[in-house]
């Protein structure tokens, strides 16, 4: 088995992608995505600073969920965490502005087919 060793996030970008190739799989990463903005949110506005101990764990329960069940792969967080960190919050603003089409194809991520 090959381990691949990226120097640069942008040399990473397109292999998250494809760890990242199932439509569920980043449905499932967008839900914890948007569950860790809502834990800090709630902890600013209530004062409740603990709150935010929960944010990884709501994050990574749905992003690992994903990878398990759905994708049958290793997350990358396990070997590039901090770049999978940014990747996942990249991924996850182009989804919600709609540019995330264009960043599956160039990393060669084909939509499933009907």
């Amino acid at each position: 088995m090959t381990t691949n060793r990226f120097t640069s996030f942008d040399e990473f970008w397109p292999y998250y992608l494809q760890e990242h190739a199932k439509p569920r799989t980043r449905a499932l990463h967008y839900v914890g995505t948007t569950l860790v903005f809502v834990v800090a949110a709630f902890a600013i506005v209530s004062g409740q600073f603990w709150w935010l101990l929960a944010m990884p764990v709501a994050g990574y329960f749905f992003a690992w969920l994903a990878h398990f069940t759905v994708e049958k792969n290793r997350p990358a967080t396990f070997t590039y965490p901090g770049w999978s960190l940014a990747a996942d919050f990249k991924m996850y603003f182009l989804w919600l502005t709609g540019k995330l089409g264009p960043e599956l194809e160039r990393a060669s991520v084909r939509p499933p087919s009907r």
